[in-house]
């Protein structure tokens, strides 16, 4: 007998499942996050099969050791963008991508989507927070409005599907899977559940059709891609994109990557006509002061397979109290410490009177 579906309460911040509504969630610790949804009969929280329903076919296994042909990589023109996915996006993949708001990856995703669709590439482009309008728009300003991009606005799952089967694209953007809703749920469009959901039928779509599969993702205010982090471990690729609003450089950061390092990072400069690969990457770290001020050191780091330069800036002072103060920016508290302690013992440089 199947099991009947019930309500429970969800947090929107970590997917935590909870019989009763509290104020703090147990598992991630954030306030006024839980939020009732139906929980079907299934794991996962979807809903269960309807009675009488049967699923027929059979699986086939293959050995390990047979000869698969590898499709060709999709090379899509951007240097860093094809340097953090390890030479290009491989077909039948997912690649979720996140960053705050307005920090440019509709952006830079439609440039790409433009790019490869000029270049004979079936490109679509769906986004649930936009109009047509408002997108054509940022693509006359990209000065991208005449690239062949097939361009849609909805966010009910079942008709994106049907769509996307009947086109039958080779590189699909998602913008963003927080704004996809399935009638098969009754959660709210951005709750745990549809987020879950709709990750995992588009991803299921991608490795069937072939098609090269982005998706994009809204972060918390810790900095971490809202939603469940089962969402994660469905795709392929996580990338997340860095920067400030008011600084011309973006930064996009592989968290994990399948067909490729985890350890690249691809610099990007805004410009008037969008987002365009950074030439002097260095000029992100160091500053533009005069040299030879006292307090700063450069030093060369390794990003993947890419030297930059950076620049530590440090500065130590006298301290007003009896406990000295120890503050770092962008790095390890516990290195700064180790660091300091060598400078006493080894240099005889005395900090134990000093803010650091």
């Amino acid at each position: 007998m199947a099991k009947t579906a019930t309500t429970a309460f969800v947090c929107q911040s970590c997917g935590e499942v909870h019989s009763k509504w509290s104020g703090k969630c147990a598992g991630c610790g954030e306030w006024n996050t839980l939020v009732e949804e139906t929980v079907g009969g299934t794991p996962g929280g979807l809903a269960a099969p309807k009675a009488g329903t049967k699923r027929s076919g059979k699986t086939e296994f293959v050995a390990l050791n047979a000869e698969t042909e590898t499709p060709a990589r999709i090379v899509m023109g951007v240097e860093e963008l094809d340097r953090v996915f390890g030479g290009g996006i491989v077909p039948s993949s997912a690649t979720l991508i996140g960053g705050d708001p307005g920090i440019g990856k509709s952006t830079l995703l439609l440039q790409v989507a433009a790019r490869l669709a000029r270049n004979g590439v079936k490109t679509v482009y769906v986004s649930g927070e936009e109009a047509a309008a408002q997108i054509q728009e940022r693509a006359k300003r990209l000065k991208v409005a005449e690239s062949p991009v097939d361009l849609a606005t909805e966010t009910d799952l079942r008709k994106i599907l049907s769509a996307l089967k009947a086109a039958k694209p080779d590189f699909v953007v998602i913008d963003s899977i927080q704004t996809m809703w399935s009638d098969s749920l009754e959660a709210a469009p951005g709750s745990v559940s549809q987020v879950r959901a709709c990750s995992q039928e588009l991803t299921r779509w991608a490795k069937k059709s072939g098609a090269a599969l982005v998706l994009v993702g809204h972060v918390t205010k810790e900095g971490n891609i809202a939603g469940p982090r089962v969402v994660e471990h469905m795709v392929d690729a996580v990338f997340y994109f860095e920067g400030e609003r008011g600084h011309q450089f973006r930064i996009l950061r592989a968290v994990k990557n399948r067909f490729g390092p985890t350890d690249e990072i691809g610099i990007f400069e805004m410009h008037q006509y969008g987002l365009a690969p950074a030439k002097e990457p260095s000029a992100l770290f160091l500053s533009t002061d005069g040299d030879g001020e006292g307090g700063a050191a450069v030093y060369a780091a390794m990003e993947g397979s890419r030297p930059v330069l950076a620049e530590v800036q440090a500065l130590v002072a006298k301290s007003a109290y009896g406990t000295p103060r120890r503050s770092v920016v962008g790095w390890d508290g516990g290195r700064l410490a180790m660091l300091l302690a060598v400078l006493e013992a080894r240099c005889g440089i005395s900090l134990s009177g000093m803010d650091v």
